[in-house]
């Protein structure tokens, strides 16, 4: 057993460059301080692409209402915080404890079916969930939104400042924290077992693989990730509406995995970072037709493909 975890030891240790990539990320908020607030979008949209590619890359699970996770995280982090209490960090884990509940609650549905059928009734779920905000608007705020979310200081020092620097540096020690929590989770065993599962059911349920209940878990992990990204989302804009259940949202992100990459954790990140860019560049430019050029850009990656549009990422590897 020590023989087999060695490699996969190898794979989950850092390699000499993501250090230096990693305080590259801290620094800009101090030091394009006028672009903190779209450092935080990227750290959180970012955390939300990894939770996907758990489910999507490393398991094969295909899903189309990723959203669900996310929005009910913010919602349950923004109501926490207003009617309980302000605390940043508690009332991320009681937003990502609930989104693990609700993932667990809906990995059952999962587990049948064809991938068709897992698109629509993941897709239902976030269509339901958005209605129930809806519908409940005495205490959602309706279509209106959740407003007036005011925050504690992270770690009972650090306010949030209006710049966004705060906001920023916490979202990207979260999404630190979290990233290599799930690389070390797929290059453990339990991993790889989850790969096998991706390339071939039958197989594993062959060799006495318990599928079904790897499945259940790793999409109740990856609901849990896409909640912390929820509350971050909420708890520093201080805002939570119904659009974080939107369809835009779900496929948003899988277009950044389309863009970074999928079964390789980077590749959210990546996806992330260069999806949020050329959104900000080109709609200021362009606002009207940002998504014709967006379209156009995926047509060439496609065409082209990536590792050859983006050379420069090659000597990253695949970690």
């Amino acid at each position: 057993m020590a023989n087999l975890q060695m490699p996969l030891l190898k794979k989950s240790a850092v390699q000499w460059w993501e250090p230096v990539l990693w305080l590259l990320a801290f620094s800009a908020p101090w030091a394009f301080p006028h672009h903190a607030l779209i450092i935080n979008e990227i750290a959180i949209v970012a955390l939300f692409a990894v939770s996907l590619d758990l489910v999507l890359g490393y398991s094969g699970i295909v899903s189309l209402g990723h959203a669900s996770f996310l929005g009910f995280g913010a919602y349950t982090a923004a109501l926490f915080a207003k009617w309980i209490h302000p605390d940043p960090l508690l009332g991320l884990v009681v937003g990502t404890a609930a989104a693990c509940v609700l993932g667990a609650l809906c990995s059952a549905t999962i587990l049948r079916g064809s991938d068709l059928t897992r698109l629509m009734v993941t897709l239902g779920m976030a269509l339901i969930l958005f209605e129930l905000a809806n519908k409940f608007d005495g205490l959602t705020g309706g279509s209106d939104g959740l407003q007036g979310v005011v925050m504690g200081p992270v770690l009972g020092r650090f306010e949030f400042d209006l710049m966004g620097q705060v906001a920023a540096s916490y979202s990207l020690a979260i999404l630190l924290a979290i990233f290599f929590l799930a690389r070390r989770l797929v290059h453990s065993p339990f991993g790889a077992t989850l790969m096998a599962v991706r390339d071939n059911r039958l197989r594993a349920m062959a060799i006495g693989l318990p599928v079904s209940a790897r499945l259940a878990v790793v999409y109740t992990i990856a609901a849990g990730i896409a909640g912390a990204a929820g509350a971050l989302m909420a708890q520093t804009t201080g805002f939570a509406s119904l659009d974080v259940f939107a369809l835009e949202r779900s496929a948003d992100v899988m277009l950044m995995l389309v863009i970074g990459g999928v079964g390789w954790l980077y590749g959210g990140v990546v996806g992330a970072v260069v999806f949020k860019l050329m959104h900000d560049v080109i709609s200021n430019i362009t606002p009207q037709y940002w998504t014709f050029w967006m379209g156009l850009f995926l047509v060439v990656l496609v065409m082209v493909g990536r590792e050859r549009l983006f050379k420069p990422w090659t000597w990253m590897g695949r970690s």
